[in-house]
């Protein structure tokens, strides 16, 4: 049997952030996630300056690519507002992976299968055990699924399916576009460039909105990419994309029972306007390890449920001369 304080079931951002925070205090963790790292992990790869901020990241010591926006170009019914800011792309397979062996935390590959409580601490799949149990599975983490499914069940209003593809491509267009509503979509499709010539698209609307309308994420999908045609921003590919699921931020959110924690997407958090999720893992796995050290309550009242708020605030500061 192994040992620790904390169990982390998942090193994606939320997972290594927790640890990282944790690591500073000097308590113990591990995390245990399904695969390897570096793993492929297929997302736009948005981060504002915030995430840069609550992780201390200096974008000028990372050693991957971050490619920085100044403007966002939003598309309504057709028509283009261009949004001045200051906001970041990177890949997740460099992110993620900096981020789990910065935290210096001990990795294991293992996928948890069962999870069961015994006196005032966990044993995962009768090998691991802790006092403290940190969920940051993603949408279908088994901490949720066994301490949480019932106290805060998944409302299918607030899913969102979602398609996408990374890859190389030889960009002309530097910028990144959003397109809102396009065929009566309840969500919005991109076209993110990265750093070392990659390039991101994807495609997400509510579940409930695509069955409502008789569609299928499958039916935007081709509609977009025949976009992207007509445009000439990507052409004569023959696209491979990989389907994914999230749910957005509700209300009011039960995210901790006893010393069991869950944060990230297996707690919902992503905004409710852009369906980013890399700012509230970040902030939720802050948050976690924070009410471990503290032994206080942890809740994710803090964390903004709307993208827009990170996205202006840059441009803000500039323009009122009180930026850093």
């Amino acid at each position: 049997m192994i040992d620790s304080t904390v169990i982390i079931v998942g090193g994606g951002p939320a997972g290594s952030t927790c640890a990282w925070r944790l690591k500073q205090h000097n308590i113990p963790s591990i995390i245990l996630d399904r695969k390897a790292f570096p793993r492929k992990k297929v997302c736009a790869g948005w981060i504002t300056p915030r995430v840069l901020n609550d992780l201390c990241l200096d974008k000028d010591e990372y050693p991957y690519p971050i490619l920085k926006y100044r403007r966002l170009n939003y598309y309504f019914s057709g028509r283009k507002i261009p949004v001045r800011t200051r906001q970041y792309a990177i890949r997740r397979i460099e992110f993620d992976d900096w981020l789990v062996k910065r935290s210096g935390v001990d990795v294991i590959e293992h996928p948890v299968r069962r999870i069961r409580k015994e006196d005032d601490g966990f044993i995962i799949d009768d090998a691991y055990r802790c006092k403290f149990l940190v969920g940051a599975g993603g949408t279908h983490c088994p901490v949720h699924r066994t301490f949480f499914s019932q106290t805060n069940p998944r409302k299918e209003e607030n899913l969102v399916i979602a398609m996408e593809e990374e890859f190389t491509y030889d960009y002309h267009d530097p910028d990144c576009h959003l397109w809102f509503f396009d065929n009566k979509l309840k969500g919005y499709s991109w076209y993110v460039p990265k750093g070392d010539g990659y390039l991101n698209i994807g495609i997400g609307g509510k579940f409930l909105g695509l069955k409502a309308n008789g569609q299928s994420i499958h039916d935007h999908w081709g509609r977009f990419v025949q976009k992207l045609e007509d445009l000439s921003l990507v052409k004569n590919r023959k696209f491979k994309p990989r389907g994914c699921s999230y749910y957005i931020r509700e209300k009011a959110k039960t995210v901790q029972a006893g010393n069991a924690f869950i944060v990230g997407d297996a707690a919902g958090l992503a905004t409710v306007d852009m369906g980013e999720g890399i700012g509230p893992a970040v902030q939720s796995g802050i948050l976690a390890a924070e009410a471990i050290i503290s032994g206080k309550d942890y809740s994710v009242r803090s964390i903004g449920r709307y993208s827009a708020v990170d996205i202006l605030l840059p441009w803000l500061r500039v323009f009122f001369r009180i930026d850093k």
